[in-house]
């Protein structure tokens, strides 16, 4: 949305495009650092917060001197009205500053979408999102699905009602699926 507002206020959306590429090299840095969730905090407490400070005091000082259906007036009251979500990545390491990692992931569903009203039934099309959900899991836990598969078809009615949950990609041991 600020990206829209460069024709319209150039200075302005360039003033606030420059911190949000900012917040971006931050989280580069973590990832080309493979930091845990918890160094990930700490850094983002450290490097992020005082730029979010910036931008926010930036939109606040900025905000009563543009038009409000201008399109950097509705950029600024767009990102105040998702400001306490925007900050919530600041708490917790394991959180992602924006969601295209899942619209990627999911990005197959979308597309699919009109597919599954011939899945034959609405179960059909609940077990198709299922293993979709399941093989979008391990694709994000690098596991291979076939392997994964294999071992749950085998390993499952040995397994204990409590214990199921192991044999989820995201919780199971990846040296099991040799």
């Amino acid at each position: 949305m600020v990206d829209k507002s460069l024709e319209n206020d150039k200075t302005r959306a360039s003033a606030v495009l420059v911190m949000i590429q900012k917040l971006y090299v931050i989280e580069r840095k973590a990832r080309e650092e493979c930091l845990s969730a918890q160094m990930r905090h700490k850094l983002r407490l450290d490097e992020a917060l005082p730029i979010l400070n910036e931008l926010s005091k930036y939109i606040a000082d900025n905000r009563s001197q543009v038009l409000p259906r201008s399109p950097i007036g509705k950029a600024f009251d767009y990102c105040i009205n998702r400001w306490d979500t925007l900050m919530n990545y600041l708490k917790d390491g394991n959180l992602e500053i924006d969601n295209n990692l899942t619209e990627n992931a999911i990005r197959a569903l979308a597309l699919g979408r009109k597919n599954y009203m011939f899945a034959g039934s609405h179960h059909g099309a609940e077990n198709i999102a299922m293993y979709y959900s399941f093989f979008g899991t391990c694709k994000k836990h690098n596991i291979n699905p076939q392997k994964w598969l294999e071992y749950v078809i085998r390993n499952i009615n040995d397994t204990k009602k409590s214990q199921l949950k192991y044999l989820l990609p995201q919780f199971i041991d990846k040296n099991l699926l040799v």
